[in-house]
């Protein structure tokens, strides 16, 4: 092969190869230098106002723009059996909230109708975005007057309870994420790959290259700003990529040592083949992912971005720092060998796709039966997909029906309807402190009180200096259901613009559930030009790769049927219920609203990792003579092993975040794990060799008008090669296994 033919991942390789030590270290080095720089920098977070969409954004950009923070409101209500019987602990708390040094402007208490209730609202001193970190002296305020008043039950929420019960949650979780997930992804490496060394490789070069892209994220975020759980889905796509890259990468390096070649032919074939298979797949995700530059929410700016940087790093130490690596431990990579794990056939072959290579015989005898029963299978999984429900999932859902902070939320939701969660009108006006201004915030207030839709404790802040109003009005309702959605309804379409927009420059409605609406909607309008964005992108590269209209057209129906699993399973599990309780969780009665259009980018991006790698090696096998349905005999054959192994190590690493506590982490897992387990079993192993072999040679299909296509090699043929000890014909190997 002349130096113009060689591919990109051979010119790579092989420089790492002759520059170890400046391959390895010089890794090392960009990734504590960008892990220390990112680290000093910080993370630049989004506003609510960045992370919204609609009025609610618009109200909430009023409120930063006139440097207004809306403090950390809080309240607590008191509940006794007897009418008024809350009073004499309300005074106390009062007195205990003042002491504590964080609370002010302590509202005499409102109480309930039947008596029984009463509700203390009051504010955080400080800063409202570190109010849950100085929590606990008013925590321990409201646990001390429990105590102390037999018979009296006391429930606390707010900005300030959720912030401090978020962060906690949102500590352990990722604790117990990389605490499970790293071990998980090493032990299914062990089993993979039967050394220690082995599998310690992927698992440091993921880890080194997710630190690395932390340090990254950091200094973007202060172009773009990031949203809080970015680093999750970073950590997650990085881990899962990470290894998966390198597990392909090792594997066909170890097959082609354990075939007989030599140490440097091993990691050329290795090169040329995963490593190519390694960057269209790498470059194809990141592709997929930039489709949510096309979104109108920053959020999935900010996953965008986190997600193409973790990729590309994962994918440049995969095809540099791996190779530079296996070159210096040459065979020292199979040191601390487990027995009985990976054992070699005899004569040097490895003992790859045994039982892949079982089930391909009936595959292959009956391509129509099985293409039919894995559709129908693969439909029936998509097929609750149909009646999804999305929404911007509130606190009280995120941290299931049992936690504190849901408890307290419904209970004062029933006693003091819309309070938790109220209406924002946010206007601009010339003079708020004007007789036509006020006139017309009474005349508000009576137009509330006379439609029976919103509660009665209406809060009017006015900020003369910035000429900015802010109305919080409390919505019938539980905040979240269909009567607190025609309340709000009639407050936005309505009452705000009769009453108040003749007397204000701009006025907005936000809060809680008009952020939702407005996301959703938002959304909704997102997901067309992002999917078709993707489709096009992943149908021209495998056109391009494959030089095959019938391969690129597969490519992008096999990816929706994983992704329209994913969207069954979720809706099944978490909107209807269905196996919840089996699993330790709760459904939440809808999906998070960004959840659908992140997994459909996700899905996109990281089925790529199993299709390229095992319709290359079906290529591989066709580029050397063998008839198609040989090739894909021998593709599925070879790739199987590590098919398995990376599946086995996403899914792993996806049921790890389904375990955690927050709804959304869960949903997320559950859906990607799932369609992780179906695509690389019942899509790769049986939907695409049986449409495969029910096309034939019509696989490699190419309209003459695409001839002018460049003709990319896949590796079957290398003329500096050497051959391999006793080779037997090429003919013959595609009937072995």
């Amino acid at each position: 092969m002349s130096a113009t033919r060689r591919g990109l991942a051979v010119r790579l390789g092989g420089w790492s190869t002759r520059h170890r030590k400046t391959a390895i270290f010089g890794w090392l080095l960009f990734v504590v230098v960008v892990a220390v720089i990112g680290g000093m920098s910080g993370i630049n977070e989004m506003t609510n106002s960045q992370n919204g969409s609609g009025d609610s954004a618009s109200a909430e950009k009023i409120l930063e723009d006139a440097g207004l923070k809306p403090p950390a409101g809080e309240m607590v209500m008191l509940r006794s059996a007897e009418p008024d019987g809350w009073r004499a602990a309300a005074g106390d708390l009062a007195a205990r909230l003042e002491k504590s040094g964080e609370a002010e402007r302590v509202q005499r208490p409102v109480r309930s109708e039947s008596g029984r209730e009463g509700l203390i609202g009051f504010e955080m001193k400080g800063d409202p975005d570190t109010a849950g970190d100085r929590m606990q002296p008013v925590l321990d305020a409201v646990k001390e007057t429990e105590a102390r008043h037999e018979g009296v039950k006391l429930y606390e929420f707010g900005d300030a309870t959720f912030a401090h019960s978020l962060n906690d949650m949102l500590s352990g979780d990722m604790k117990t994420a990389e605490m499970t997930a790293v071990p998980l992804a090493l032990g299914i490496l062990l089993v993979v790959f039967g050394a220690l060394v082995a599998a310690l490789l992927p698992v440091f070069l993921a880890l080194t290259a997710c630190v690395g892209t932390f340090g990254l994220l950091a200094l973007a975020s202060h172009e773009l700003p990031m949203y809080s759980s970015t680093n999750s889905v970073m950590f997650l796509v990085g881990l899962a990529v990470g290894v998966d890259y390198c597990l392909f990468y090792l594997r066909r390096e170890r097959d082609e040592r354990a075939a007989g070649r030599d140490a440097r032919s091993a990691l050329r074939v290795a090169a040329q083949t995963s490593g190519r298979a390694v960057l269209i797949s790498g470059v194809t995700v990141m592709l997929a992912m930039s489709g949510m530059f096309l979104s109108g929410l920053l959020l999935f700016k900010g996953f965008a971005v986190a997600t193409i940087l973790v990729v590309f790093t994962a994918m440049l130490g995969s095809v540099t720092v791996l190779p530079a690596m296996l070159s210096w431990l040459g065979d020292r990579v199979d040191a601390g060998r487990v027995p009985l794990l990976n054992r070699r056939r005899r004569k040097g072959v490895h003992a790859s796709g045994g039982i892949s290579g079982r089930m391909m015989k009936p595959v292959l005898a009956k391509p129509g039966l099985f293409a039919v029963l894995a559709g129908a299978l693969l439909l029936a999984l998509c097929a609750p997909a149909l009646g999804m429900k999305t929404e911007q999932l509130g606190m009280e859902k995120q941290f299931g029906s049992d936690s504190k902070l849901t408890v307290a939320f419904k209970e004062i939701t029933e006693s003091f309807p819309g309070g938790p969660a109220p209406a924002e009108v946010v206007l601009r006006s010339d003079d708020v402190s004007s007789p036509r201004f006020q006139g017309a915030v009474a005349d508000f207030r009576r137009k509330l009180a006379a439609s029976g839709e919103f509660g009665k404790n209406v809060e009017v802040q006015l900020h003369k200096k910035e000429g900015v109003a802010r109305i919080e009005v409390p919505l019938a309702g539980n905040g979240a259901n269909a009567t607190s959605k025609h309340a709000l309804a009639t407050l936005k379409d309505d009452i705000v613009p009769q009453v108040l927009g003749p007397v204000s420059e701009k006025a907005y409605v936000g809060g809680e559930l008009a952020s939702s609406i407005d996301f959703n909607d938002q959304l909704k309008s997102d997901i067309a030009p992002v999917f078709l964005f993707i489709a096009a992108v992943t149908f021209l590269l495998m056109l391009v790769c494959f030089r095959s209209l019938p391969i690129a057209v597969a490519s992008i129906l096999l990816n929706l049927l994983s992704v329209g699993a994913a969207y069954g399973t979720m809706t099944a599990v978490f909107q209807h219920g269905w196996g919840a309780e089996t699993l330790g969780m709760e459904p939440a009665g809808a999906i998070e609203g960004w959840m659908p259009l992140f997994v459909l980018v996700i899905l996109f991006g990281l089925s790529m990792d199993y299709h390229v790698f095992v319709v290359s090696r079906i290529r591989e096998a066709h580029d050397r003579g063998l008839a198609t349905r040989d090739a894909i005999r021998e593709g599925i054959r070879s790739t199987a092993g590590s098919v398995t192994g990376a599946a086995a190590i996403m899914v792993a690493v996806f049921a790890v975040f389904a375990l955690l506590r927050m709804q959304d982490m869960q949903q997320m897992g559950v859906g990607l794990a799932v369609a992780v387990l179906v695509d690389a079993t019942l899509v790769r192993m049986v939907l695409l060799p049986s449409v495969m072999a029910l096309l034939g040679e019509r696989n490699w299909y190419l309209p003459k008008a695409l001839a002018w296509l460049p003709s990319l090699d896949h590796g079957g043929q290398d003329e500096e090669l050497p051959p391999l000890p006793q080779e037997r014909p090429t003919a013959a190997a595609g009937h072995r296994g």
